[in-house]
């Protein structure tokens, strides 16, 4: 009989390193917004999406659109704050962060979304994240991306010049100033061979 044995949390971790963040390099995008983007902030970003793929406890919603219910097309998980995260590396990214961005913030990360695009016809529509403070005040959103690359889009609020991001395998992207409030963002569909990407969503408390 043949055993398979699963990695542990441990080796893990041993395997996954975040970089330092001087290496980020930020573009205004106007209207007071911007974005701060480091390539491959984390080494060994393919180890901790086969971790949060089995080990998240993931929700599929459905929500009220255009008069009906419709599924949500991405998979959802929510850690709010004080809630313990499904990989210590996260806590470290989390803390790396809110250590780097403080000044500028005034405040640190709190919470965390996670967000599983399991392939092409998954995809997340036009928005900002304007729930909460996020509607009146500036803030910060970072995401950090693991797994193969789909394009984070972001254009002004009524429409304009669009902005195109691949991002998977560790990358990070940070959106901040005015960019809720004066852009949106979002993740298209696409009929290319689109592997599965997973998206964790570091938000200071009470935006969403």
């Amino acid at each position: 009989m043949t055993t398979h044995l699963q990695a542990s949390l441990f080796d893990q971790t041993d395997r996954l390193r975040l970089g330092g963040l001087d290496g980020v390099h930020r573009a205004a995008l106007g209207s007071g917004a911007w974005i701060d983007v480091l390539p491959g902030w984390l080494s060994g970003a393919d180890d901790l999406f086969e971790h949060l793929v089995t080990a998240v406890p993931w929700r599929a919603e459905r929500r009220e659109m255009y008069d009906q219910v419709v599924d949500v097309p991405r998979l959802l998980r929510f850690y709010g704050d004080g809630a313990t995260l499904p990989h210590p590396v996260l806590d470290e990214a989390r803390e790396a962060l809110s250590d780097h961005y403080a000044a500028e913030l005034g405040e640190r990360f709190a919470t965390a979304g996670l967000c599983y695009y399991r392939d092409g016809r998954d995809s997340v529509a036009w928005h900002g994240d304007r729930t909460g403070r996020g509607s009146r005040e500036d803030t910060m959103v970072a995401i950090l991306s693991v797994g193969e690359p789909r394009d984070l889009l972001l254009r002004p609020v009524g429409g304009g010049g669009t902005v195109r991001r691949p991002l998977g395998h560790g990358d990070l992207i940070v959106m901040g100033g005015s960019c809720q409030r004066t852009w949106e963002h979002c993740v298209p569909k696409t009929a290319r061979g689109a592997g599965p990407r997973i998206s964790v969503q570091f938000r200071p408390r009470g935006v969403r």
